[in-house]
């Protein structure tokens, strides 16, 4: 049987911590930040860890 092949679209929104754990970007910091505060947009630009609900099927798709 082939190996399976990594999603790329996956593989561009998420990353492998060295411990394991799955990481992703938030949503709204894309565009219409004018009327956003500061504190929010700061809080937005981290990186949070996946929700265990959806690492079943992200590390499906990672080829993990």
């Amino acid at each position: 049987m082939p190996k399976m092949k990594t999603h790329r679209g996956a593989a561009a929104r998420f990353k492998v911590t060295g411990s394991g754990k799955i990481r992703r970007r938030q949503q709204n910091r894309g565009h219409l930040m004018e009327h956003k505060n500061s504190v929010r947009t700061r809080r937005l630009g981290r990186d949070v860890d996946v929700a265990a609900p959806d690492l079943p099927r992200i590390r499906r798709l990672l080829g993990l």
